[in-house]
Order: C-alpha cells, then sequence, then structure tokens
C-alpha cells in the first residue's frame, strides 16, 4: 500500500463514525499481536493543552537521549504529523506499509465476523504498530476525545498519566456537566499509577483526587506558582523555574506565547520531575534544550509580520479564553479575524469572547463534513453581535489574499477549526 492509498483507506473508515469502547480497538490489536503491550507511555488527556504538553514532554525526553514516540490528533497541514519520532513524521513510505499490516489484520477480523473499526482506532493501532517497530523508548500518547472509552486507552498501566485543562467540549459523548466530563478524562488512570494535574478549579481537583485514592494512585497536582514570566514579548517568553522535588531551579526560554503555555510548562516540568523520581536520566541542560526547541504550530504561532499574521487552533471556549487573554497582553489593538467552526460545536460563548478583541469578522467554511458555512456563521454573528462588520468567505485562499495585502500595522489571526487554520498555514507559509 503506497502513502495515497492508505490515506484513502484511513479516511475512508470514517463512514464507520465514532465508535466510543475498547472492545473493538482491542481486538484489532489482538490480531496484530498486541504491540501496545510492549511499549511504555505518558498517557495525557484534558480539553486543552494536551498537545503542547505532549510535546514540551517529548523534545525534553529526546534531549535527554531518548528515542521518543508522539501520537497526536488531530492534524494541521499533513496527515504524518500525528505519527512521530524524535520530532520526525512517519514517512509517507513507513505510513503506506503500515497501514496495509493493519488492513490486512482488519480484514481478518471482519472475515471472522467482528465490527469494522473506526477511523481513530484505525490511526492508533497505525502508530502503536510503527512505535512497537522502531523501538521506541517511551511513547507521548496524546488521547483523542474524553479518555475512558478512547483507543489509546487499550494501553495497560503507563509511566505517568497526565490530565490537562478540562473544560466543556463534546458534550453529546462526554456528557453535559464538568463532573461527567472529568470522570470520562479520569477513564485514563489505571491501578497503582502517577497522576498529575494541570491547575483546575476545586471542583475537578477534587474529583480526580478522589479517583486517584479510589485506585490507589500517586497524585501529582501541578502547582502554578513553580513557574514564573520574566519577559515576554511576540517572539517568546523568558521563564524561571523555582525547582521540585527532583529538579534544581533554572531560567529558561519557550517559544510558545501566552499564560496559559506558562501552566501547561509547569504542568509538563512537574511531569518530567515525576519521571526523574521514576529513574529516568533528565537533566537541567536538557529540559532548557527541550523547552526552547519546541515547536507547536498552530497555537499562537506569529507567521507573518508587516502585516502581523497569526493562526490559532482555538475551537472551544476554554481555548478563545486563551486566545482573548494572549491578545489583550500582547497586543494594544483591536485584530481582525478570519473564524471557522463546525456546526457541532457551541460557539456563541465563543463570538461572546471574540467580540471582545475584534470588530471586524472574516467567516469562513472549514474543509469539514461538520462545517458551519461561512454564510450561516456570518448571519448568526450579525444577528447576535449587530455591532461587529461580518463578511462571509467562499474560499479560506481568499482570506489568506485578504491578510496579506492588509497594511503594516494591521493584525490578522486565523482562529477557529483545526481544519481551517491547517488550510491557511499552508497557503500562508507557501507565500513566504
Amino acid at each position: 500500500m503506497n502513502y495515497n492509498e492508505a490515506l484513502e483507506f484511513i479516511h475512508g473508515t470514517y463512514a464507520f463514525g465514532i465508535k466510543l469502547g475498547l472492545d473493538n480497538i482491542g481486538k484489532l490489536l489482538e490480531y496484530m499481536d498486541n504491540p501496545q503491550d510492549k511499549l511504555k507511555y505518558v498517557h495525557i488527556a484534558g480539553t486543552n493543552g494536551k498537545g503542547s504538553t505532549s510535546n514540551m514532554i517529548s523534545n525534553v525526553l529526546k534531549e535527554s537521549g531518548y528515542r521518543v514516540g508522539l501520537f497526536i490528533s488531530p492534524y494541521l497541514e499533513e496527515f504524518t504529523e500525528r505519527i512521530q519520532i524524535n520530532g520526525a513524521h512517519i514517512s509517507k513510505e513507513d505510513l503506506g506499509r503500515v497501514a496495509g499490516k493493519v488492513k490486512e489484520s482488519i480484514d481478518k477480523m471482519m472475515s471472522d465476523g467482528y465490527s469494522h473499526p473506526s477511523e481513530f482506532e484505525v490511526v492508533t493501532a497505525i502508530g502503536l504498530q510503527y512505535f512497537y517497530e522502531q523501538k521506541v523508548d517511551l511513547v507521548t500518547l496524546e488521547v483523542g476525545m474524553g479518555g475512558r472509552f478512547d483507543a489509546t486507552n487499550i494501553i495497560k498501566a503507563p509511566e505517568i498519566s497526565i490530565i490537562t485543562s478540562i473544560a466543556f467540549d463534546h458534550m453529546q459523548y462526554l456528557g453535559n456537566t464538568l463532573e461527567e466530563i472529568t470522570f470520562e478524562k479520569a477513564g485514563i488512570i489505571k491501578e497503582n499509577g502517577h497522576v498529575v494535574l494541570y491547575p483546575q478549579g476545586e471542583q475537578v481537583e477534587k474529583q480526580i483526587r478522589g479517583i486517584c485514592v479510589e485506585r490507589n494512585n500517586e497524585f501529582y497536582p501541578t502547582n502554578p506558582s513553580i513557574v514564573e514570566s520574566k519577559s515576554a514579548s511576540l517572539k517568546g517568553q523568558e521563564l524561571s523555574f523555582k525547582g521540585s522535588k527532583n529538579l534544581e531551579p533554572f531560567d529558561f526560554k519557550l517559544s510558545l506565547l501566552g499564560n496559559h503555555q506558562i501552566l501547561n510548562c509547569a504542568t509538563a516540568l512537574t511531569a518530567l520531575d515525576v519521571l526523574k523520581e521514576k529513574g529516568y536520566h533528565i537533566s537541567t541542560e536538557s529540559i532548557q534544550s527541550g523547552m526552547s526547541s519546541v515547536r507547536f504550530p498552530g497555537r499562537f504561532e506569529l507567521l507573518r509580520e508587516n502585516p502581523t499574521i497569526f493562526i490559532d487552533g482555538a475551537h472551544n471556549e476554554n481555548g478563545i479564553d486563551s486566545l482573548v487573554n494572549t491578545v489583550k497582553t500582547y497586543l494594544d489593538k483591536k485584530v481582525t479575524l478570519f473564524f471557522g467552526v463546525l456546526a457541532d460545536k457551541d460557539y456563541d460563548p465563543m463570538i461572546d469572547k471574540l467580540r471582545t478583541i475584534s470588530d471586524k469578522v472574516y467567516t469562513v467554511t472549514p474543509n469539514n463534513p461538520r462545517a458551519m458555512s461561512s454564510q450561516e456563521l456570518a448571519e448568526h454573528i450579525k444577528k447576535r453581535s449587530p455591532e461587529i462588520n461580518v463578511t462571509p468567505l467562499k474560499t479560506i485562499k481568499e482570506g489568506v489574499e485578504i491578510a496579506l495585502n492588509g497594511s503594516k500595522d494591521d493584525v490578522f489571526i486565523f482562529v477557529g477549526s483545526l481544519y481551517m487554520i491547517g488550510e491557511a498555514r499552508t497557503a500562508l507559509v507557501s507565500s513566504l
């Protein structure tokens, strides 16, 4: 199977929908001789911040001399981003080869009367098989959705479980209350493990702490004050780590912007402290090098100056909150937005928050079957916030042209669905 055939096979499984539960992925991996049981993991769940935290930890472990697999979702520009080793994407040849192996197992599985796996289950199986073949030391494994019934939760007890910021998203699958959503995310907590928690509200922390007690886990709530900002600009942040049980204090640089990234960083450092206690060799120098070189496209990413153009994959209320706070921290003017969402998102709270930083919005249609059309979104914004100047665009590339032709004093931000900002990023980078 070549790369294009692999993508056709993978995306063709979209028709099988989203399947919550571990029976199907478990059966598929059985047919593959259970590669997941031959690997070690850092397992990460949460509503926001999973990607940033995963990248920070993976980069530091790489700088510490380990061979580290990274499994993330979704991707911005190219599918191979989802499966990486030490920052290198899986090659197109390897993706085709491993996808072919997985398809053979699925064919046998279905001939025995079992159901076809979902798209995410197929991708998870490909990633786990590839990491096993490549003999990685550790996999930083990001949950796709929820935790309890997510395909990645088929793994046995990880080296450490991390739960990042929890907020409202995917309520049709995870529940309508914070307690229900937290319960689903906490499903990654296995018996007798180690759990690191991003700084949360009292309700969430109490619930996670209780689950840790029930399952005999060591619980490590992140202290937000262990990392402080010394200075910040659009080029990055200078931060100071106050030290922890196994790590000495030190200063370091972080290219990722925003106060929420400082909290993600504190969470990653708490996890690295636990890993060091468990015997992993992690030095001050490897943390400084790993943090300073970490890159995570699509997270308040500055792509161009004169005019200033950012892209940000905030696609729920909590993510928009972080974006708004970051804009208010680094910019002292109203910005022009290019905004696109999926129709099943709770977009009204997002609109209400975005209106505080912008009075001019171009709506775009993300490249996804679940997308809300730019016309429908524009009409909705006009009704909800008539003071905003809203213009629907036919294509995302049209928005890119508008931004590129702006004046040197303009600030543009492409925000919303990752399916939209990925296409915008490709067009913007190719124009540089």
